[in-house]
């Protein structure tokens, strides 16, 4: 997939079901927003706002009026998850936008998590835009248990705080998937691997195990990624534990070894494999994050 394409999810039981590659970072197949075309049409995910004239060609490739859309539901308020949702809410003038309650207050005013993204993102922060505030009056406030009723379809939601509190994963029983957010890692369809989203500053190993137990045992045969596409679950999840659990024990023994926290970022990044499918800038800067996220980690659990 390139930047702008829209593909129909037809994967294991799924049907009505679309994504947008929203060219995210300027990089193809790593950021997608899905609609759930039921009888109550959906959103999942928006995007980091950047280019959400591509949702509206979403939209209008499956011919679903933007007055038509329902919900908006942010898997979490992370700029590349939500920062579309303002936009979108301004397009989609009778969605509701269905998001955790933890993070609900940030996309009514959008202030502290536009500054926390430059501090997170580093380097990739140009490629973002502004957040535009949601309305208070058009959130809905989700707990874990919620159910979103589309009508021939619902999505239900289920804590996932291992990589931020304020996230849910979604299952769409009808279609027998999960929408995974970013608790089951990043699927790079040009390698047919999972890696590892370990961002700063809320980043829980042993939440996000737990996390990705939690969509275990939905037991569905879809796993739909927000970064990127849809898959068959097989063995994705036994992968994606075994990957972080590495990945952290990995990142620590270098702390242990170089002593220095600058040093450890240095080291990954200048020993990435990622540059041969993302390129060199959102490669370096992807890992510096993910190492980021996981040395905040350590030192809260070395402060414990």
């Amino acid at each position: 997939m390139t930047r702008g394409d829209v593909t129909e999810v037809t994967t294991g039981e799924c049907t009505d079901l679309y994504h947008v590659d929203t060219g995210m970072y300027d990089v193809d197949a790593y950021g997608a927003v899905y609609l759930l075309d039921a009888e109550e049409p959906a959103l999942v995910d928006t995007g980091i706002g950047t280019h959400y004239d591509r949702v509206l060609d979403l939209l209008e490739y499956a011919d679903v009026d933007p007055e038509d859309v329902a919900y908006v539901v942010p898997t979490h308020v992370h700029l590349d998850h939500a920062g579309g949702a303002g936009f979108l809410a301004d397009e989609c003038e009778n969605a509701t936008v269905a998001v955790h309650a933890n993070g609900a207050r940030h996309l009514v005013d959008p202030t502290r998590l536009w500054e926390g993204t430059k501090s997170a993102v580093g380097d990739q922060f140009e490629f973002y835009t502004e957040p535009e505030p949601v309305p208070e009056d058009r959130i809905r406030e989700l707990e874990d248990g919620d159910v979103v009723d589309l009508g021939d379809h619902e999505l239900r939601a289920h804590d996932a705080p291992g990589h931020a509190p304020h996230q849910h994963v979604f299952h769409d029983p009808a279609n027998d998937a999960v929408f995974t957010a970013d608790a089951a890692g990043i699927y790079v369809p040009a390698i047919d691997e999972v890696r590892e989203t370990t961002p700063p500053p809320q980043f829980d190993l042993e939440q996000a195990l737990r996390d990705v137990e939690t969509i275990a045992n939905l037991d569905p045969s879809t796993l739909l990624y927000a970064h990127f596409g849809a898959q068959p679950t097989d063995d994705r999840l036994e992968r994606y534990e075994a990957r972080l659990t590495d990945w952290v024990a990995a990142v620590e023994r270098a702390q242990q070894e170089l002593g220095d926290d600058d040093a450890v970022v240095e080291h990954f990044v200048e020993n990435t494999e990622m540059d041969a499918v993302w390129g060199d800038r959102k490669a370096s800067a992807e890992t510096a994050m993910n190492v980021r996220g996981v040395l905040a980690y350590l030192d809260r659990k070395r402060d414990d």
